[in-house]
């Protein structure tokens, strides 16, 4: 092999290269084609081509040039890495590891073979065989910033995030304008910091690389959880120019319509996608109310019964694979969706509501009025972090397995059945200190601190869990312990961050406006549940029943009474509204309709 061919062999799979802006490397692709074009035999030229072809993400062209400097005289031991890497990136996982394990690779390229390998298992969940590959490459290319970001990926793959948080900042430490390195950033700081604060990387990424993608994509989609639907929307042309027809750029703009309430519109987007997206969690709950509110109660039905199957504790899916199922005259089918959220203390008045009704109608009249006076409380139970085993066969194979969840979990779950909470305790610690850069670890010893009622252990699990992860699943548990150990303020204050970081977030919204009502702060009460009708309207009767309570404590009668009469329409037998509303008639001379919902109220409470 001439030292030149050497050269553009190893070129790209040793340190960072210089940046290089994607006009930069369009601008010599056409140079290489141009001098391969008058030498039909030039190899070095090739084996360029494929690595600019590479970072350009073209594996079909990058495939063309490798095979193309093989039959012409170019080392196979030295150009299988790139023509796998080529492979793989056409989504040919199968033929890149066959291309590998064709024949020896020269040792300077070892370690880009192991990078590829690990790339490939990575993308077919095969983590073990990926974190031994990664080891090899980093062995090899230990200065590698592209490297470094495949490694960043792997560990959130794997749940990692303060290890995939390292290794990305490692890649950018190389190699600041690293694109790609940038762009995962910003995602991994939407995870742990929120949506706001992963403005400015997704802006350093689309500086250095304008032309990327998935980084306008995913720009896109910060802003449209965000509310800034303008901004998004220009994201999207963006992206639209660089990587026209993606079917993302369709199920975002459908998103968008849903929201405007152009569900029309919104449906004839989703079918743009043409299938690509079809076993997309958020597309199939995007698409199933999107035919919901067009009368398709059946295709509803379809797409979310498919996405509970794949996702059984998903209740959002549950609860639309209810009302559609409902809708479409399959009652049965409705209550089979809604079983396993009314047998929770937390339950939903909608669901209790929905089931009281298919329990009516169906003859079970008791049970009915069961769910129905639950839901009329306008009080939600709390909710169990553990559905409790029984089995002393769940306990012993946690012992036998301590550090594998899946049997650890069921015999945390056994422990605290059998009152031995210490025992799930240390089961959840040794889960937690075997995987300190996962939240997942954190928040399974907070609730199960939690569940035994060490409040000041659960809070300090959920706050390290929500220094790994910014989502509402955190800081939800973090607020609620602090609540439940009597620091109110601390509780406000986690509910704030939450708001902060995730300003579209309704549960924090509902959260604070709550909390704000029982600290007389009848403005920001006021203002938190103002926002929450903003994103769901006038459907949940607490939310109603608090703004009548704040507008009548600063005296405003007339819209408290707006606001009560809207509750009282969604709850007629909720006792606790109809007594707020008989007060308020009072207080406005109504003394004969303020007695008759008094009566009415205790006619139910008998």
């Amino acid at each position: 092999m001439t030292a030149l061919t050497a050269a553009a062999v190893l070129a790209g799979c040793g340190d960072s290269a210089p940046h290089n802006a994607r006009s930069e490397w369009e601008a010599r692709r056409a140079e290489l084609q141009r001098a391969i074009a008058r030498d039909a035999g030039a190899i070095a030229e090739r084996v360029e081509l494929a690595r600019v072809a590479t970072k350009l993400g073209d594996g079909v062209a990058a495939e063309a040039a490798i095979r193309g400097a093989i039959d012409a005289g170019g080392n196979p031991a030295a150009l299988r890495p790139i023509l796998a890497r080529a492979l793989a990136m056409q989504g040919k996982g199968d033929a890149a590891l066959a291309i590998l394990s064709e024949g020896p690779v020269i040792a300077a390229m070892e370690g880009e073979a192991a990078w590829v390998a690990g790339d490939i298992h990575r993308d077919r969940g095969e983590l073990g065989d990926a974190r031994d590959a990664y080891d090899h490459a980093v062995r090899a290319l230990p200065r590698n910033a592209m490297l470094w970001v495949d490694i960043a990926r792997f560990r959130a793959a794997n749940a990692d995030l303060l290890g995939a948080r390292d290794a990305v900042d490692y890649a950018i430490e190389l190699d600041e304008t690293n694109g790609a390195a940038l762009a995962l950033k910003a995602g991994l700081v939407r995870k742990s910091e929120g949506l706001t604060a992963a403005l400015p990387w997704y802006d350093a990424a689309l500086d250095v690389d304008p032309g990327n993608g998935d980084a306008l994509i995913a720009q896109a989609a910060t802003l449209g959880d965000l509310g800034q639907y303008k901004a998004m929307l220009a994201a999207l042309r963006r992206a639209a120019t660089v990587v026209p027809g993606d079917p993302r750029l369709y199920y975002l703009q459908a998103v968008v319509a849903a929201r405007a309430g152009n569900f029309p519109l919104a449906r004839s987007l989703l079918q743009r996608t043409r299938g690509a997206m079809d076993d997309v969690p958020g597309f199939m709950l995007l698409s199933a109310i999107v035919e919901l509110e067009l009368g398709g109660e059946a295709v509803a039905a379809t797409w979310a019964e498919r996405l509970v199957s794949g996702q059984p504790h998903n209740f959002t899916a549950r609860r639309i694979l209810a009302a559609a199922s409902w809708a479409d005259g399959d009652s049965a089918a409705a209550a089979k969706a809604l079983a396993p959220i009314v047998a929770r203390d937390d339950a939903d008045s909608w669901s209790l509501l929905l089931a009281a009704r298919i329990a009516a109608e169906g003859g079970a009249a008791e049970r009915g009025a069961a769910y129905a006076a639950r839901a009329a409380a306008l009080t939600r139970g709390d909710a169990e972090p553990f559905a409790f085993g029984q089995s002393i066969l769940l306990r012993s194979a946690g012992d036998a397995a301590p550090l594998n969840p899946a049997r650890a979990i069921p015999a945390m779950a056994a422990d605290l059945a059998h009152g031995d909470a210490a025992r799930a305790i240390e089961r959840a610690a040794a889960l937690r200190d075997a995987n300190p850069g996962v939240a997942e670890a954190h928040i399974l010893l907070g609730d199960a601190a939690f569940a035994a009622g060490r409040f000041g252990l659960a809070v300090q699990s959920y706050r390290a869990a929500r220094n790994l992860d910014a989502s509402e699943r955190a800081a939800l548990r973090l607020a609620n312990a602090l609540y439940r150990g009597g620091d109110v303020a601390g509780a406000r204050a986690a509910i704030g961050a939450l708001g902060r970081s995730d300003p579209a977030s309704i549960a924090a919204d509902r959260i604070a406006g709550h909390l704000a009502i029982d600290g007389r702060e009848w403005d920001t009460a006021i203002w938190h549940f103002h926002r929450v009708r903003g994103r769901i309207g006038d459907r949940d009767a607490v939310v109603l029943r608090e703004l009548a309570r704040a507008y009548a404590a600063k005296g405003d009668r007339a819209r408290a009474r707006a606001f009560i009469d809207r509750a009282y329409r969604l709850q007629p037998l909720n006792a606790a509204i109809m007594e707020f509303y008989a007060d308020l008639l009072e207080r406005e001379g109504a003394a004969q309709a303020a007695s008759d919902l008094r009566d009415k109220a205790a006619q139910i409470g008998r």
